[in-house]
């Protein structure tokens, strides 16, 4: 019990900078990329030309666009989201697992990061966007990275928080089915 003890203060830490680094990573890119007067669609700029680009796009929905309008849903999930993955972790000790802290790092990450839009914080209003909407704040998340692989097939832009959000939910899978227990797993040394 010492040993997994002595393990937390290391698992917090880890699971601090990976939420935070991500987050950081995310809000930092999106600001960049919306103090931007160019880059709406037909004016992106592309990276590999043709394929991946930076173009700014807003989503009021969640995965792919689903639920469009539905905004505060996806915020009142986000909060959940953030309030039940540090009890999974710490509470129900997840963390003794290196790959659940791993995985619960990037989607924290990525929940806080399209949580700062959904709730209006970045102070974007609709004007470009929509013109209808002129002066009313944007509740919705920036997404800005483009990649297709013709004019035919083009995946939905999307974001560094969006990227945290699949990355941990593989990561999560991954564990579940075909990674082996942490060496520090408690669980490991007990005799059936």
């Amino acid at each position: 019990m010492e040993h997994s003890l002595s393990l937390w203060p290391r698992r917090v830490l880890w699971f601090c900078l990976l939420a935070a680094a991500g987050c950081i990573a995310d809000l930092w890119t999106k600001q960049v990329v919306f103090a931007s007067s160019e880059l709406f669609h037909g004016s992106e700029w592309w990276l590999i030309e043709g394929h991946v680009g930076i173009q700014k796009s807003l989503n009021e929905g969640a995965l792919f666009g689903m639920g469009q309008g539905k905004v505060w849903l996806f915020a009142v999930f986000s909060i959940l989201a953030a309030i039940a993955i540090p009890v999974w972790l710490f509470y129900y000790r997840a963390a003794e697992d290196f790959w659940l802290t791993t995985a619960l790092g990037c989607i924290m990450g990525g929940v806080l990061g399209n949580f700062y839009d959904r709730a209006g914080f970045s102070g974007l209003t609709w004007d470009r966007f929509d013109p209808t909407r002129q002066g009313d704040t944007i509740y919705a998340v920036r997404d800005w990275i483009l990649f297709q692989a013709s004019d035919q097939w083009v995946w939905p832009n999307f974001n560094i928080a969006d990227a945290l959000l699949v990355c941990g939910a593989i990561g999560l899978v991954l564990r579940s089915f075909y990674l082996a227990p942490d060496e520090d797993d408690p669980k490991k040394d007990k005799v059936s």
